[in-house]
C-alpha cells in the first residue's frame, strides 16, 4: 500500500508552485515576515531539506557526508541560508523554483513506495521513513506560510494538515523537555475543527484543559507561524496554556514564538 503522507506532501508542494509560478525574479528577492527570509532563502532551504530527506532514505553514507558539509561551512562562519546557497550554487528565482519543482515529484514516489517503518538518519535522533515525510510536511507548510502572508494571499487549506495537527500534539511533551521543564501530567484536550468541516478530536475530554478552534490556526501555533494571541483558538486551563505560548513541533533548540501582532496576511498586498 502506498504512504499517504508521500501524496499529502506532493499536493502541498503543488499548491505552493501555484502560488510561486506568476512571480518575476526580482519577486523572489521580497524578505517575508520569517527571520526576513526572502522567498529565495525559504524555497532554497525546502529544495536543500528535501534533498537531505531523500538522500537519508537511499545513501545513508552519502547523507552524512553532506550534511557534514553544510556543519563545515556553518563552522566557518557561514548562516544556514548563506551554507545552503552555497551548495545549490547560488540559483535563484524562477530557476530555483523550476529546481525545486524537478524534485518533489519523484521524491514523493520514492516515500510513497518505501516502508514507513523503516529507520532514516538525520539532524537529531533517526526517524522513521513516514515521520521524515511528515516533517518535510509540516516544514513545507510553515515556511510556505510567510510567503502567503507576504503576498496578501489567504490559505486555502485541506484535511491534509492533519498530518502537521498530529506532530503537534505528539510533540507536547518534547516543547517542555526541550526547555528543560517537567512535562505536565494533565495532557489538553484537542478539538478542532478541519478545513472540510470534520471534527478531530484527541485525549481525555475536558472543560477545563482544553484547545479548541480551528485545525490551521492549531497547526500555525505549533509550527511558529504565529502568536496564540493572532489566532482565534480557545485555550482553556494552565497547561493548555502554557503549551501553547511556546508550542514547538519541529526539533532544534526552543525557539520564541513570533511576538503577537507580527505574523499575518499582508493587508498590503491583498
Amino acid at each position: 500500500m502506498k504512504m499517504q503522507q508521500a501524496y499529502d506532501f506532493r499536493d502541498e508542494n503543488d499548491a505552493i508552485l501555484e502560488l510561486l509560478s506568476p512571480l518575476s525574479d526580482a519577486d523572489f528577492d521580497q524578505p517575508t515576515g520569517f527571520k526576513d527570509w526572502t522567498f529565495n532563502d525559504i524555497l532554497a532551504h525546502l529544495h536543500y531539506f528535501n534533498w537531505m530527506a531523500d538522500l537519508s532514505m537511499a545513501d545513508e553514507d552519502r547523507f552524512v557526508t553532506e550534511y557534514a558539509r553544510l556543519n563545515d561551512l556553518r563552522d566557518a562562519g557561514a548562516t544556514l541560508v548563506e551554507a545552503t546557497d552555497d551548495i545549490l550554487e547560488h540559483v535563484k528565482g524562477q530557476a530555483l523554483l523550476t529546481l525545486w519543482h524537478d524534485y518533489y515529484p519523484d521524491m514523493s514516489e520514492r516515500f510513497a513506495d518505501a516502508d514507513p517503518k523503516h529507520r532514516v538518519k538525520w539532524a537529531g535522533p533517526d526517524m522513521s521513513v513516514r515521520s521524515s515525510i511528515s516533517a518535510r510536511l509540516m516544514e513545507t507548510w510553515s515556511h510556505a506560510q510567510a510567503m502567503y502572508d507576504h503576498l496578501g494571499v489567504v490559505r486555502v487549506n485541506h484535511d491534509r494538515i492533519r498530518n502537521i495537527v498530529i506532530m503537534g500534539i505528539n510533540t507536547f511533551g518534547w516543547t517542555f523537555i526541550n526547555r528543560k521543564e517537567e512535562v505536565p501530567e494533565d495532557v489538553p484536550y484537542i478539538r478542532l475543527t478541519a478545513p472540510s468541516g470534520e471534527v478531530w478530536e484527541w485525549n481525555e475530554p475536558s472543560t477545563s484543559n482544553v484547545v479548541e478552534g480551528l485545525a490551521e490556526e492549531f497547526c500555525q501555533v505549533v509550527t511558529q507561524s504565529r502568536n496564540i494571541a493572532d489566532t482565534d483558538l480557545s485555550v482553556s486551563g494552565d497547561t493548555a496554556t502554557r503549551w501553547m505560548s511556546v508550542a514547538q513541533c519541529f526539533a532544534g533548540p526552543p525557539m520564541t514564538p513570533p511576538a503577537a501582532g507580527t505574523r499575518s496576511t499582508s493587508e498590503n498586498n491583498s
